[in-house]
């Protein structure tokens, strides 16, 4: 498939994407939960070992003994250690989980990268994305699919902008990677509701109202009678998400429907590792206490490490 064939697949499935379907279509950026396990480290640490490895890791592994599991676990340490002082923190293992549990963002990254780093060398620029997306449609005024690719280049390099700290138009790594996928960075949130408010507000007077809101999750396609589901989100736009009863959601309402404040639960299993396994009590842990509670964070069971620990540079 050409590039030309790529961007209008992609822009058919941009279109069907923002137009209205006729299930329930969910907007709102959930944390995902860390383990689908039972948390009760008086029966086992399974939950643990999914939180630390990612479950699709742990499901990999083969019967080790302790002694190849503490080695393993030694190297992992290492790896977790960002500042490399000897010690591993609360911050540097919820870094850790959060990168076990998403590691699919960051596969996804990689690939795109190769695509977009043209001149290789380890950075992409706006030109370079811009061409290597946009280069072959944006010499063509009058595509035969009829689709604004201009529009959508202006909404990226928006987000390029919003993405690249210090606005030298080009990205390292971790900044395309917020380009990609902004929901995953603070500082990128603003954009994330912009880009969502400008797709439901069909009418452009800056806010969302209650037909709009509907209207981009669910199409009557002459049906008179609505889903329960649909009178449900009818009143919880009433008495939730439209907070000030003005009838309409602003930007802040929307990014507290789109973007919820929801528990962390990365710091949360950190915190209970920390607990668990800090001997001496004093806030942090030594590789050693890791270690020596190698069953908390691996058990006698361990994945092939190997491609984590690669994967985990790479990134």
């Amino acid at each position: 498939m050409d590039l030309r064939q790529f961007l209008m697949c992609l822009s058919l499935c941009t279109a069907f994407a923002l137009s209205k379907p006729t299930e329930k279509k969910d907007r709102v950026h959930h944390e995902p939960q860390l383990s689908d396990k039972v948390h009760n480290d008086a029966q086992n640490f399974d939950y643990d070992h999914d939180a630390f490895l990612g479950a699709e890791e742990a499901k990999s592994f083969d019967q080790l003994t302790p002694e190849e599991s503490k080695e393993r676990l030694g190297k992992i340490v290492s790896k977790i250690d960002d500042d490399k002082d000897g010690f591993v923190t609360v911050d540097e293992l919820k870094g850790w989980i959060k990168f076990a549990q998403k590691r699919w963002i960051h596969e996804d990254v990689e690939r795109q990268w190769k695509g977009h780093d043209l001149n290789e060398d380890g950075l992409v620029s706006w030109e370079e994305y811009k061409n290597a997306t946009y280069g072959y449609v944006l010499d063509d005024p009058d595509p035969d699919d009829g689709f604004n690719y201009k529009q959508m280049m202006v909404r990226d390099e928006r987000r390029f902008k919003m993405a690249d700290k210090d606005g030298d138009l080009i990205a390292t790594k971790e900044e395309f990677t917020a380009f990609l996928h902004p929901e995953e960075y603070d500082y990128m949130k603003d954009i994330v509701v912009q880009e969502t408010m400008e797709d439901i507000d069909k009418n452009a007077d800056g806010f969302i109202d209650l037909e709009e809101y509907i209207g981009d999750m669910y199409s009557h396609d002459g049906n008179a009678d609505e889903p329960e589901w649909v009178k449900t989100e009818r009143e919880q736009f009433v008495e939730f998400r439209d907070k000030n009863r003005d009838g309409k959601m602003d930007k802040e309402e929307t990014k507290d429907w789109i973007l919820p404040s929801d528990y962390d639960h990365a710091e949360a299993e950190a915190r209970h590792l920390v607990y668990e396994s800090d001997q001496n009590k004093d806030g942090k842990l030594t590789k050693e206490e890791i270690v020596d509670k190698y069953d908390l964070f691996v058990g006698s069971q361990a994945t092939d490490f190997g491609e984590a620990l690669v994967r985990h540079d790479e990134f």
